[in-house]
């Protein structure tokens, strides 16, 4: 099966830094013809960020600096990208920011929801795999979210 691609989806930095401790980085490049980040976004993130990730600027400073306000910077920027360009899925994994993005009208995913795609989409056969790696890192998620996409994912 061929996946599906999605034409943008623009990251914020936990979820790059997840996707690249599980060694799976490459998963939004497989998922998307286009995959963003601001220049915030690549800062936090730090050295490696890989050449296909199209680093671009939020246009509307003044609502990045006033989301700013209310959350990280990274955060911030991408939020305020979002709000500005075409894209398919916004990429965040923060509670309160995916609230204040959902809030907002933005499409949101987070780093579970582009596994849950990727299974979806015969990128990958099991979820469980990549759920296991990701607790092995510093990410913190709750037994029961991980059990309920589980479910959701007939695993």
């Amino acid at each position: 099966m061929t996946p599906k691609k999605f034409n943008i989806l623009i990251a914020d930095t936990t979820c790059l830094i997840v996707l690249q401790k599980i060694n799976f980085l490459d998963l939004l490049k497989q998922l998307s013809h286009t995959v963003l980040a601001t220049p915030e976004i690549a800062a936090e993130f730090g050295a490696g960020m890989p050449e296909w990730i199209i680093i671009q600027s939020a246009r509307y400073i003044e609502l990045q600096n006033e989301i700013n306000k209310h959350l990280d910077l990274g955060e911030s920027s991408a939020i305020a990208l979002a709000s500005e360009i075409n894209y398919d899925f916004l990429l965040i994994d923060d509670a309160e920011a995916r609230k204040f993005a959902e809030r907002n009208g933005l499409k949101v995913k987070g780093t579970l929801g582009m596994l849950l795609l990727a299974k979806n989409n015969g990128v990958i056969k099991l979820l469980k795999p990549y759920f296991d790696r990701i607790q092995q890192t510093n990410f913190r998620i709750s037994q029961k979210i991980l059990d309920n996409i589980l479910h959701k994912a007939g695993e």
